[in-house]
């Protein structure tokens, strides 16, 4: 995955508790914030605010347990999320996101939560709609993360997220052992060190389980994209969401797998960028 050659001049803000939060802004044009997946570093996501900028001014920030954040209490809620986002949105002027994983998961929420938003794009979001996708790895995920075992944590990260991925087919100990020597990669040591604090917003995801009519109160104009390499559940949540939004619609973005937004090719960053723009974008 790409990563940002140098650090990125931010501007610092505060939400409605006080809690500083550290905006990172690049582009010239309509303000759009990029909503990061809790387990994917901010800087994967320089490609992609690349390909945008030269359009869109494009906002990035860490949420609560993040590098440059506050560090989390424990007391820490979709609210949370929402009043940080909040702030964002009140500082930049932003009236669109782009969410990914569960960064996808807060975009909706704040649509539903009537935040100031008109359009709300969602790569592979990560929602639980009615027991899809299986959430049963979530405690052995913590087992491994308390016991300070970051290559069994990613392990049961990839098996429970990626059912049908290389790291699921493996026998589980010859996964883990693929896990260690992958662990000696920048990128892969920097997504196992924000497991701590990704674990709790993936039960938050868990816990808003329902069925997809949960969505249908966004008035915003929504795009739900899932990759056609991405596991399955994806696109069926996508699909089903879409149908009970007044204003939402699916998309299928060929070739592209949940890394998509870290690699940024064009058949993602196009129909993104049309949808920001304003005309509708058909599957």
């Amino acid at each position: 995955m790409p990563l940002d050659e140098g650090p990125m001049p931010a501007d610092t803000i505060t939400s409605a508790d006080g809690t500083p939060i550290a905006v990172h802004t690049t582009g010239t044009g309509p303000d759009v914030v990029i909503l990061h997946d809790a387990a994917v570093p901010l800087q994967h996501y320089h490609a992609l605010a690349e390909a945008l900028e030269h359009r869109y001014t494009v906002h990035r920030y860490h949420r609560r347990g993040m590098p440059d954040a506050a560090a989390p209490d424990g007391s820490e809620t979709v609210a949370t999320d929402l009043a940080d986002l909040s702030a964002v949105l009140r500082h930049t002027g932003a009236r669109s996101v782009i969410g990914h994983g569960t960064g996808g998961f807060l975009a909706l929420r704040a649509g539903l939560n009537h935040l100031p938003l008109h359009r709300i794009a969602v790569y592979d979001p990560s929602l639980s709609v009615l027991g899809r996708p299986a959430s049963d790895h979530l405690d052995p995920l913590e087992q491994a993360v308390l016991a300070g075992d970051p290559a069994r944590a990613l392990t049961v990260l990839d098996r429970g997220t990626h059912p049908d991925g290389l790291a699921a087919r493996l026998p589980f100990g010859l996964a883990l052992l693929a896990n260690r020597l992958l662990l000696r990669r920048p990128g892969r040591r920097a997504t196992a060190g924000l497991l701590p604090a990704a674990l709790p917003e993936m039960r938050r995801v868990r816990d808003h389980d329902g069925p997809p009519g949960d969505y249908a109160g966004i008035t915003a104009e929504v795009l739900l994209a899932a990759g056609a390499r991405s596991p399955e559940h994806f696109a069926e949540n996508c699909r089903a969401v879409a149908e009970a939004i007044p204003g939402g619609q699916a998309v299928i973005i060929p070739g592209a797998a949940h890394d998509a937004p870290a690699v940024a090719h064009d058949e993602l960053v196009r129909p993104l960028s049309r949808f920001l723009a304003g005309p509708a974008v058909t599957a």
